[in-house]
């Protein structure tokens, strides 16, 4: 059953005009300290565009297309939002050093540093850059799947994935962790062959004009998506917690919520091996991933009852 709210708005643009509201304010808040405040409100003004247009002309389509028409522009503004995470959290200083340091207590190495070269084998790395870029993949198949064939479930599908990917986004944005790739590629930029002695010192705010990451060798076709990928929207933030863990498993428990064991069980290899490359490339400290999975339980959960609550009323 799909929700509105009083102004016809259905989920993907009830969540996304809330995460417009609240980075406005804090816009605002933090102006003279942004360095593209203006551009940033100008990327809020073409996604309000783009929400009126698409709202006003669904009902020219089939009622599923048009949940699809008005859902998915909102689905492909993540991308645009990514960059602003890194022009907030770039405001504090960075905290790598104190989840770098969590590794080497918890598992007294560096998972990140090592896992790859446990498992250097073109396959290995073929396999996890696979299961890390199966992440598009597996959102994709979930919401889809609501879309064609739990059509009434669609739309608190839709507020559960979308709610979930903003509460993500508002942790990092006052969390600033940059990640491993970026972290150790920094700490040998700073000191070189002399190295940086005992324990991890904190870097301040120096990711916020410095990009250079640890780049692997490209041993396969995913490998060089993966790259690409980094390449064109990596920012040196958004480490803490793994949003790639944590909304792949939002996505699986979205899966089971369908009752349809194939589509769960198809998904599930994906998402083992993709939990796992997020430590093998780099992308983040062994305690993202696994942060990623609470997280994604609490987000989960937080969306779930606020879309049931919102019904009832």
């Amino acid at each position: 059953m799909v929700q509105k709210s009083k102004l016809d708005l259905v989920s993907a643009e009830l969540t996304t005009l809330v995460y417009i509201i609240v980075t406005t304010v804090m816009i605002a808040l933090f102006w003279t300290r942004l360095d593209t405040p203006l551009g940033m409100l100008g990327l809020r003004g073409i996604a309000l565009l783009i929400m009126v247009v698409t709202h006003f002309t669904y009902r020219f389509m089939p009622y599923k297309w048009g949940l699809a028409w008005r859902s998915f522009p909102l689905f492909v503004l993540l991308i645009w939002w990514y960059p602003d995470i890194h022009y907030f959290c770039s405001l504090f200083p960075y905290q790598d050093h104190v989840f770098a340091a969590i590794d080497q207590t918890l598992f007294g190495c560096q998972p990140a540093l090592e896992f790859d070269q446990k498992f250097s084998s073109a396959f290995w790395s073929e396999l996890f850059n696979m299961g890390y870029y199966s992440y598009y993949y597996l959102m994709f198949s979930v919401i889809a799947f609501y879309l064609l064939c739990r059509t009434r479930e669609y739309d608190k599908a839709v507020f559960i994935f979308l709610g979930s990917f903003f509460l993500f986004y508002f942790v990092y944005d006052f969390l600033p962790v940059a990640g491993p790739q970026y972290y150790f590629c920094a700490l040998d930029n700073i000191y070189g062959d002399a190295g940086w002695g005992d324990g991890f010192p904190a870097l301040g705010d120096y990711f916020k004009d410095h990009f250079d990451m640890i780049v692997p060798e490209v041993k396969g076709v995913f490998g060089q998506l993966v790259i690409g990928a980094q390449e064109v929207g990596e920012r040196p933030a958004a480490a803490y917690p793994s949003s790639h863990v944590g909304m792949s498993t939002v996505c699986m428990l979205l899966a089971w919520r369908t009752g349809n064991k194939w589509l769960f069980w198809i998904l599930v290899p994906f998402y083992v091996v993709l939990c796992c490359s997020t430590v093998y490339i780099k992308a983040h400290y062994l305690i993202d991933s696994i942060s990623g999975l609470f997280f994604a339980a609490v987000f989960y959960y937080i969306t779930n009852r606020v879309y049931e609550s919102y019904s009832r009323r």
